[in-house]
């Protein structure tokens, strides 16, 4: 038996669905990868990581997400160098396999950068597959069980009325679940500091002054962070009421004493989840976090393997499972994640920041409407410029994603408009988070 199917070609900005190109596949037999090409693009001002994984069928490509944003030049050259000579000859549809062998190969394993490289070649093969059989995504996945996946949107401003006009536009445009993020832009409630400089918590506060000869970094102080935080909460419900459903982000600033007393506080504010109250390092103190408040946890955004999240899920610790799908490697091991997860109640929250690329984004997609566990998708919508670069981007309709249906995943990209936004490599300077005192902490 044979299966026809059909899939995209692409030129320069012109997609030629229209040809109708037909591609014959035996299923019981082999399709070996022929090759294995690295895309870095940066359409949005952020650094992505693309597999291209070319199989000897003429024209038949998967696509897959390695994005890495601060560390991408690490993840190409372990996908050109290691993996790529790895896979070259081998069957792609055995996709167990071959997440495996790129997982164990280097006999060291895990972390990010590898976990990155291994889910670019990992989602690139789950969407080879997808395509031979002729079907989107998700019904390999077991089909859906639901249309779309509701998603949650960013709201920051400097003031209580610029976060309350950013999230009644959310509102107005059908998002009902919205992060809030006192301060403004990525920085959220950080300042940048100077040597010597100021410290501070969050907007309209009094600066903490920093040590003379203090380095410089992102400056904030917990307890003016956590005052200011919760004024802006009591802003938003009083204006709003309970039409919009709030969460938002500790990015682990806080220590366990720190996060209980502002988890409890929060809980007058009925939070859909807070996110990463503590650092990752610190991740069996949960334990006494849920003793002590009702407020819904999301964590595990920063874990790269089942030992960091498998506990807090087992032991019912957090209420959402927060990964990014491309730092743990890909869809091979999410997909089981969230099986695991959904024994235990616990719903997913899957990683969708800017810097996660619009196949990533597919990729959670796919697996949302899957998954009957699947709480909330973050979402940062995709600019026209990187629409342009990856043709056929879910769709975000009054407070849902879509897909659009095609074999596989359904993005493809471009990749000679991929080339005109190149990457960048730079020292990124909110990640170096300084307490008044002017010593690193979690960012």
């Amino acid at each position: 038996m044979k299966t026809v199917i059909r899939f995209c070609s692409l030129t320069h900005g012109i997609t030629l669905w229209s040809f109708n190109i037909h591609v014959e596949i035996d299923p019981m037999k082999s399709l070996p990868i022929k090759d294995v090409i690295v895309i870095e693009t940066a359409p949005s001002a952020r650094n992505l990581v693309i597999a291209k994984v070319v199989t000897e069928e003429p024209g038949l490509y998967g696509l897959g997400c390695g994005t890495f944003t601060q560390r991408y030049a690490g993840v190409s050259a372990i996908l050109r160098e290691n993996l790529r000579p790895l896979v070259i000859g081998r069957d792609a549809l055995r996709t167990e396999e071959l997440w495996r062998l790129m997982m164990f190969n280097g006999y060291w394993r895990g972390g990010p950068v590898l976990n990155n490289a291994v889910s670019a070649i990992d989602m690139a093969l789950w969407d080879l597959k997808a395509k031979v059989a002729g079907l989107p995504l998700y019904q390999l996945l077991g089909g859906k069980v639901r249309e779309a996946a509701a998603v949650y949107r960013h709201a920051d401003g400097t003031t209580h009325d610029e976060l309350a006009k950013h999230v009644r536009a959310h509102l107005d445009a059908g998002v009902t679940h919205v992060r809030l993020r006192l301060g403004g832009g990525a920085a959220e409630t950080y300042r940048s500091g100077e040597a010597g400089g100021m410290a501070y918590g969050g907007v309209n506060d009094d600066p903490v002054p920093a040590p003379d000869g203090a380095l410089p970094g992102a400056y904030y102080d917990a307890r003016s962070y956590v005052a200011t935080t919760l004024d802006a909460f009591a802003h938003i419900r009083a204006t709003f009421g309970d039409r919009v459903e709030l969460l938002h982000d500790v990015h682990s600033r806080l220590n366990l004493t720190e996060a209980i007393r502002f988890a409890k506080e929060l809980e007058q504010f009925r939070l859909f989840f807070l996110e990463d109250p503590l650092a990752l390092e610190d991740f069996t103190a949960y334990r006494q976090l849920r003793a002590h408040t009702s407020t819904p946890i999301a964590a595990s955004e920063l874990f790269t393997n089942p030992e960091q999240w498998l506990p807090l899920v087992q032991e019912r610790l957090i209420d959402f499972l927060r990964m990014h799908v491309s730092d743990i490697g890909g869809l091979t091991p999410a997909r089981k994640a969230a099986i695991v997860a959904e024994q235990y109640g616990v719903r997913t929250a899957w990683h969708g920041p800017g810097d996660c690329s619009p196949v990533g984004h597919a990729v959670n997609l796919h697996l949302n409407l899957a998954s009957p566990n699947f709480g909330i998708q973050e979402l940062q919508p995709f600019d026209k410029t990187a629409q342009a670069v990856f043709p056929g981007c879910p769709e975000l309709r009054a407070g849902y994603l879509y897909p659009n249906d095609k074999p596989g995943h359904g993005v493809d990209l471009d990749e000679a408009l991929a080339a005109e936004h190149p990457c960048k490599a730079e020292v990124p300077q909110w990640t170096q988070a300084r307490r008044p005192d002017g010593s690193l902490n979690a960012p």
